[in-house]
């Protein structure tokens, strides 16, 4: 992890930003290509009380008049990972009523700790006051998502820190049987699914689908491919594939992004920003070895010269740190 910036510096970089809010290439270079986002945190409270402006704000509205992307990302690289999360999480079902983003939803109910995600609740709470599990359930028309993520919401509560192998067996057994065909025809016990994500921790539902790996031979998702095209079903296997290889996941939605091969906006600057400095080491090897080419090159070959970019490749190339 980069050193913590010292008072006179971090005084030093508020002046440079203050002198440089009509340039944004300079902020890129700063923001993203010097400091750790930690750091940008920092700078955003000492620039508030050096200038008494809010650099999130500021990146949001003011410069040029107008809110590009590379001012979206300028801005989120402002707030604390929760906050950010919260905003995310707002953003996904509120946004388009007739279109909630799950995967955006499911990357945070799968792919924060536990810790974390109750920090993720009560930020929301705070700048929405809203609650976002009730959000959630009050989402029209009713989805199969919702069901899951209240399900995942829950397993957040399993306390216990230790992962049980036999659990984990158990469990994969259950989910196996669940699958069986029952009187001619192939359906998942949804009860028995919600129960199991609901009741276990993130931790012990990676163990379990590893176990049901190593026994049955096929991962769960192989399991009941071909076989159960419900709306449940096509939930469930996202939600499946995010737990089984998160940056695998990630390096695929990447992929689709920064190829133009989603219409979903906002899934690259979401990743790359939280990714940045987490697992972002990962997802450009496994990126790499699955597409033969290095994430930092294939930016460059989808994007024009220009700020966008070379905010895109700063993150990306982020060293990734411990974030306990």
């Amino acid at each position: 992890m980069a050193n913590s910036l010292s008072q006179s510096s971090t005084e030093d970089i508020c002046k440079q930003v203050h002198g440089s809010l009509g340039n944004l290439s300079i902020l890129v270079r700063v923001l993203a290509g010097q400091l750790s986002q930690h750091e940008c945190q920092k700078t955003r409270e000492k620039y508030k009380e050096m200038y008494g402006e809010d650099l999130y704000e500021i990146f949001r509205h003011k410069i040029h008049g107008t809110t590009s992307k590379t001012c979206m990302i300028l801005s989120s690289l402002m707030l604390n990972p929760h906050e950010r999360d919260a905003i995310v999480a707002k953003n996904a079902i509120f946004k388009e009523r007739d279109r909630v983003d799950y995967k955006a939803l499911i990357e945070i109910y799968v792919g924060r700790k536990s810790s974390h995600f109750f920090l993720i609740q009560q930020a929301y709470q705070s700048k929405f006051r809203r609650h976002l599990d009730q959000d959630i359930m009050n989402i029209e028309p009713p989805h199969s998502y919702q069901k899951i993520l209240m399900a995942l919401a829950a397993s957040h509560k399993a306390h216990s820190a230790q992962v049980s192998v036999h659990i984990g067996k158990c469990d994969a057994q259950r989910l196996f049987q669940t699958g069986e065909g029952r009187c001619g025809e192939f359906k998942i016990d949804e009860g028995v699914v919600l129960e199991i994500l609901s009741k276990r921790s993130i931790p012990q539902l990676n163990l379990t689908l590893s176990i049901f790996k190593h026994i049955y031979g096929h991962t769960y998702t192989k399991h009941f491919k071909n076989k159960y095209g419900g709306e449940f079903e096509e939930a469930l296997k996202l939600v499946v594939k995010f737990l089984n290889n998160p940056p695998k996941y990630y390096a695929k939605a990447l992929e689709a992004s920064i190829k133009g091969g989603t219409t979903d906006e906002g899934d690259l600057e979401r990743i790359i920003v939280s990714q940045s400095e987490t697992d972002m080491n990962k997802i450009r090897k496994i990126y790499k070895n699955v597409y033969g080419m290095d994430m930092r090159d294939a930016i460059i070959e989808s994007f024009p010269i220009g700020d966008y970019r070379d905010l895109l490749l700063a993150l990306t190339m982020k060293t990734s740190i411990d974030n306990d």
